[in-house]
């Protein structure tokens, strides 16, 4: 099979280019990126190409399958610029696939793409994909699934995944996702349990993760098994709630309430503490808890790491600042003292070249 994922330098393309380097049945692996990286994977070669304004046809020409990660995350304080890559650019991916006459396409949604729901059970893949408001994240998510949804009707032999995650975490990708969430006025050595005695906590964080590499391995699946189809929930266990989540930080959980904590992110996103904007926790406390059955029963796929052993990856890992070779996610890409991170406004725009 010749696979290309296009977006496959960051945390979960990394990990899926891994998985596909692994599968004896992959015999080509096209990896498209906006900058070409100096990682080297077994199978992969690099193409460099923006979903916004690259032709994107005589790349995706005789593959078999195409993976669809590319997203942007930041800048926070731009969603024109968001909007053109996650929603316009995956548009412009969907109907490269459909004129390359690619048979299969996989697309990285997620859990965000949900409409509100519950954290005392499991919703399965027919919850509400409508999103939540007030997040641009989610708002992306949900319009890119409609065009999916418009795409496999056009296109009704053609074979389509989607996978919606939780939140992904590994160590390598440690400081690609501190730059993207916590920005560079987080001090690396701060974060260690034995300096964090406090957890604030409010009703309703109760959320799920799984390891970078075990969704690779689910992107690896849902790629060459032909009869994958639909959407699945990947998620691992346990579910992190308070109580866990002071446990593995060693921390005390104290209770705040949910408008005093989004005061608090929204004030420190206005003054350019850091990137994140305060939707980010709307997220968070508002979209529903995933049932993974269909995943496990349908695409056979199964976690080989808990929840809780993918977030003390990424917590060491940000001490330690560790990083893949690639420009997402080194760590070198910030710069000294993180001034390519000020540059961009801590949120405000596109950049950090490397």
């Amino acid at each position: 099979m010749r696979i290309v994922v296009i977006g496959a330098t960051g945390n979960v393309g990394t990990s899926l280019l891994r998985a596909l380097g692994q599968d004896p049945a992959v015999h080509e692996v096209v990896g498209l990126a906006r900058r070409v990286p100096a990682l080297t994977m077994p199978k992969t070669s690099w193409v460099q190409a923006d979903v916004v304004h690259s032709d994107l046809r005589p790349i995706l020409e005789g593959a078999d399958a195409v993976v669809h990660l590319a997203w942007l995350i930041q800048p926070s304080r731009d969603e024109a610029t968001t909007r053109a890559t996650n929603v316009e650019g995956s548009s412009r991916v969907f109907e490269a696939v459909g004129s390359a006459g690619v048979g299969t396409l996989v697309y990285a949604s997620s859990v965000g793409t949900y409409s509100p729901g519950p954290k005392d059970r499991r919703v399965d893949e027919s919850w509400p994909t409508d999103g939540i408001e007030t997040s641009y994240y989610s708002r992306h998510k949900a319009e890119v699934e409609r065009r999916l949804d418009r795409f496999e009707r056009e296109h009704p032999d053609r074979r389509v995944v989607r996978l919606r995650p939780g939140l992904i975490f590994k160590g390598d990708a440690a400081s690609g996702i501190r730059r993207l969430f916590a920005g560079p006025f987080l001090p690396n050595p701060l974060v260690r349990p034995e300096l964090i005695p406090l957890l604030p906590v409010t009703e309703r964080l109760i959320f799920q993760a799984v390891h970078a590499h075990d969704v690779g391995e689910a992107y690896r699946l849902a790629a060459v098994s032909e009869g994958a189809h639909g959407a699945f929930n990947i998620a691992a266990e346990p579910v992190l709630d308070p109580a866990r989540l002071g446990r593995l930080l060693g921390a005390r959980p104290v209770k705040v309430p949910r408008g005093a904590l989004r005061r608090a992110a929204e004030v420190s996103w206005k003054l350019r503490l850091q990137p994140t904007h305060p939707s980010w926790l709307d997220l968070g406390l508002d979209t529903p808890l995933m049932d993974t059955t269909r995943a496990r029963e349908q695409l056979g796929w199964r976690p080989k790491r808990s929840s809780e052993e993918a977030l003390a990856e990424l917590i060491e890992g940000i001490r330690q600042g560790s990083g893949v070779d690639t420009p997402p996610l080194a760590r070198e890409t910030g710069g000294p003292m993180r001034i390519r991170e000020i540059a961009t406004g801590v949120g405000a725009k596109v950049g950090l070249k490397r």
